[in-house]
């Protein structure tokens, strides 16, 4: 059993990630740095309870299995469960809501009827108040917890709403706009180093694609303003002119999956049709991609490779490609040289917090009991952020 991190340690990721999400655009190079180092230092986890002899049956309900990070997250809790003494099918069970609302609804509803002592929930529609407070009435109405994470269960403008209506009740996630502001500032500094040859035209302006996960979601909301606008403030603070979106006439600057999965195979398929008239022959190829995702990366580096780009070679050009995440097969592609940079979303962290809210209620405990030591929003109390990190291949 791992023993509990010290509190000054992350006490450390604290400050900084405070630093970050109240900062502006161009926030400041050291809190970047601060908050990366405190992440990565964030190695250790609180000890998580013996649930061995417990009778407890956490359901654990998961927006899609799809969803590269989220794979990421069920691997990592799987773990944490059948360290904890659970085994699944007896001590807690897996759902997948496959992207729908109504069916995750009503996965909950048959595992309340079978028995479940808490519920695990990474909600479907992301953000929305009347979908998490229907969610809370199920859990208060069988008396039993509920622990959301890394989806929105609320609008900034309605925090605390929902959280607050249940004693029971806590979310594990991410200060959502704290990716965006990174992304931005990693994308701002590695353009502005690398400006001339990003320039493939010569026309003294570098062209972007953004490809957003899904709308309406806070954390796409936020990582599709910010990771151009720090990047931008980057670029003017050192003489450079801003980013351009290749297409003038979408004012939206940006593509999103219209299923809202975040998936590589929109970006993929947005890219490939992109590139299909935004080319080096026609003088006006894209020069970067950012992406709220790393599958939305991995699948505009398919379309990428298949016009000779990014293959990892000596011989061809890179186009930059930044994500969000710091999945696996994005760490590979950046060792393979396919792929730029991408934003830490620690799966693990998630996971050891989501484990040990849910060791507390299993106990008796409660939800948020033995928490201090997290970094807890200075707004809700039970509300607990994992820092964010930058990831460019050197850990």
């Amino acid at each position: 059993m791992r023993k509990r991190i010290l509190a000054v340690l992350l006490g450390s990721a604290m400050a900084a990630t405070s630093a970050l999400s109240f900062a502006p655009a161009a926030f400041a190079e050291e809190a970047t740095e601060a908050a990366t180092e405190a992440a990565e230092a964030a190695g250790a986890a609180a000890e998580l309870a013996d649930l061995s002899d417990s009778d407890a049956f956490i359901a654990v309900f998961y927006y899609t299995y799809s969803d590269t990070y989220i794979s990421s997250v069920r691997t990592a809790l799987d773990a944490k469960w059948q360290e904890m003494g659970l085994e699944e099918g007896t001590g807690y069970q897996n759902y997948d809501s496959n992207s729908n609302q109504t069916t995750q609804n009503e996965q909950i509803d048959t595992a309340i009827s079978m028995g479940a002592t808490a519920l695990v929930v990474n909600i479907v529609t992301s953000g929305s108040v009347d979908a998490s407070q229907a969610i809370v009435d199920k859990a208060s109405a069988a008396g039993i917890p509920v622990i959301f994470f890394n989806r929105a269960v609320e609008s900034d403008e309605e925090e605390g709403k929902v959280l607050g209506s249940y004693d029971k009740c806590a979310f594990v996630g991410t200060d959502a706009p704290e990716a965006g502001h990174m992304q931005g500032k990693m994308i701002g500094d590695y353009v502005t180093e690398h400006f001339d040859e990003i320039d493939l035209n010569g026309d003294g302006q570098i062209s972007y694609a953004m490809f957003m996960g899904q709308l309406g979601n806070v954390e796409a909301i936020y990582r599709t303003q910010y990771a151009v606008e720090d990047a931008n403030a980057v670029l003017t603070e050192a003489g450079k002119p801003e980013l351009v979106y290749f297409d003038e006439s979408n004012t939206d600057c940006y593509q999103v999956d219209q299923d809202g999965n975040w998936s590589a195979t929109a970006a993929n398929n947005y890219m490939t049709t992109n590139l299909s008239q935004y080319n080096e022959e026609n003088g006006n190829m894209i020069e970067l991609v950012i992406c709220n995702n790393d599958g939305m990366a991995e699948g505009a580096i398919s379309a990428l490779n298949d016009k000779g780009y990014n293959l990892g070679t000596d011989d061809c050009k890179t186009i930059p490609v930044f994500g969000v995440d710091a999945t696996d097969s994005a760490k590979q592609l950046i060792a393979d040289g396919k792929m730029t940079g991408t934003i830490k979303q620690d799966a693990e962290g998630m996971a050891d917090a989501i484990a040990f809210l849910s060791g507390n209620v299993a106990t008796g405990k409660d939800v948020m009991d033995g928490t201090d030591s997290y970094n807890i929003s200075a707004n809700v109390s039970n509300k607990i952020y994992i820092p964010y990190g930058v990831y460019t291949g050197e850990e």
